[in-house]
């Protein structure tokens, strides 16, 4: 059987390659192409698509909002981003949106396709840059949990009631202890979270 393949890609020329490379292969079947994530939204609605090959950048909607949109509505199309984009924060986005693989337009037809391949397989496809950047942020993530662990109890209520928004000087009434015993347990805490402000040792504290 034929998977069924969509492609939203802006530049004119990118997408009449891509579209020729799934044209060309025996596993996929090009049902539609789309310059903008507008068209697609609407179109893919009466459209039966397996996978959609999404770039980033686009006038209008971006492809990360195209996915999180098209995902809601049809939770087992699949989605590879194919893209020029290597930062982290549009690769986690892009699969927060509910893409299932991330590859680079450099990656070439093969590489493309092969993709594809695998994500039936349930895998999920990533350029080998890509994927060193996700291993990397969820060991970062792992190592941040673990500094979190080593705070005591009363670090901890400091970083409660700095969460809460109080300053120093009511921090140290709320708990009854010193100014100067408050700067202290907070340096202590930058030391252990490795940051350098108190909004980062927050934000640390409260994704733990």
């Amino acid at each position: 059987m034929r998977r069924k393949v969509s492609i939203v890609e802006d530049d004119r020329d990118l997408r009449e390659a891509m579209s020729l490379m799934i044209q060309f292969t025996e596993n996929y079947q090009l049902v539609s192409a789309f310059e903008n994530a507008e068209e697609a939204i609407e179109k893919l609605q009466e459209l039966d698509v397996d996978v959609v090959l999404m770039d980033i950048n686009l006038p209008g909607y971006s492809g990360i909002e195209c996915v999180k949109k098209l995902k809601a509505l049809f939770p087992k199309m699949l989605f590879l981003m194919c893209t020029s984009y290597e930062d982290d924060d549009k690769i986690f986005q892009s699969l927060k949106a509910g893409a299932s693989g991330y590859i680079l337009k450099t990656d070439g037809p093969v590489k493309i396709i092969n993709a594809l391949d695998e994500l039936f397989e349930g895998g999920s496809p990533m350029t080998s840059s890509i994927a060193r950047k996700v291993v990397a942020s969820f060991s970062k993530m792992n190592v941040n949990d673990a500094n979190v662990e080593t705070l005591t109890v009363r670090e901890k209520e400091i970083l409660d009631s700095l969460a809460r928004g109080r300053m120093n000087k009511e921090v140290a009434n709320e708990l009854e202890i010193s100014i100067g015993t408050v700067r202290k347990h907070i340096q202590h805490i930058y030391e252990k979270l490795h940051v350098n402000t108190r909004v980062e040792a927050v934000n640390l504290y409260l994704k733990r």
